[in-house]
């Protein structure tokens, strides 16, 4: 039990998920300047919020998931044949290169692998990664990006409709199981072809998602490994892609443990001790003392 509370913690801290649904602005005010970005102790967010375009370096994802930055980011573009970008006004739609180009190459799969038009994109990471000043503890290699448990509509939507509408909740009231008037087998094959692409590391959902994939899954369960419960994702699901071959600097997380996950592991997220933790006392941000040494050249590059 100590193990599975301890992937659990673990889960927790490296893809907490972000305020999805809060609205946009279609006039977003920009941060005011800083009076000493040079204090030691100011939050890393703070200094990586306020950057507007990426490092113009080699692309590089730097650190972990949850501690690091990404160099030589690409903006995932807000339109495509197959894909739109959701939340305009918080310009998180870069990624590493590998990402953004894996992004496009599903994105164009998915009419065939579920019938829908194409994707919703939600955040992907800051130009130059790093932590966000709200929303996720993870997205800061440029490797980690979140998608709409919605389908692309067949029309594009306009600037204030990616400000203000919102995803599909799919999951129950109760949180115990998802919604059957919302869940669809088409989100299933969704979360299956993207859990069983190689360069996939692991696929954030809810509890309840993870119970209903574990329960209509079938025979081959080889998949679901990578699908990894935790709360939050009942609008949108998220993908975290491994560090990039030879990649130096990049830290991978851990393989996700053997087996379909469906036993203990996904039984321990529906304790309610669980479901209804008490409130701890907020963490303190990271600085920019706290994350990798090369994080302090791409936050001043050009």
């Amino acid at each position: 039990m100590m193990m599975i509370r301890s992937i659990a913690v673990a889960v927790l801290l490296l893809g907490a998920p972000a305020l999805a649904q809060d609205k946009g602005s279609l006039n977003p005010r920009p941060l005011p300047p800083l009076a000493n970005p040079n204090d030691p102790a100011l939050a890393a967010k703070e200094l990586f919020g306020r950057q507007q375009a990426p490092a113009n370096l080699s692309a590089r994802s730097i650190g972990g998931y949850a501690r690091g930055c990404v160099a030589g980011a690409t903006a995932l573009p807000i339109d495509g044949e197959t894909w739109q970008v959701m939340r305009l006004s918080r310009n998180r739609n870069w990624g590493h290169p590998q990402l953004i180009a894996y992004l496009e190459r599903l994105s164009r799969r998915v009419p065939q692998v579920n019938g829908w038009p194409g994707l919703l994109v939600g955040d992907i990471a800051q130009p130059r990664g790093g932590p966000m000043i709200t929303g996720h503890a993870s997205h800061q290699i440029g490797l980690d990006a979140d998608i709409w448990l919605t389908p692309m509509p067949e029309r594009r939507l306009s600037r204030l409709e990616r400000e203000e509408m919102s995803a599909t909740n799919v999951v129950r009231a109760d949180w115990l199981d998802v919604d059957p008037r919302v869940w669809t087998p088409q989100h299933q094959a969704l979360l299956k072809a993207v859990a069983s692409e190689r360069s996939v590391a692991r696929v954030f959902v809810n509890p309840a998602i993870k119970k209903a994939l574990c329960r209509d899954a079938g025979a081959d369960r080889s998949w679901l490994t990578k699908i990894r419960p935790t709360y939050g994702h009942n609008y949108h699901f998220h993908i975290r892609l491994a560090c990039p071959s030879g990649a130096v600097g990049c830290s991978d997380q851990d393989p996700p443990p053997p087996g379909d996950g469906c036993g203990a592991d996904l039984a321990y997220w529906f304790k309610p001790e669980v479901m209804n933790p008490r409130p701890g006392p907020p963490r303190p941000p990271l600085t920019l003392a706290q994350l990798p040494a090369e994080c302090r050249s791409v936050l001043v590059a050009p």
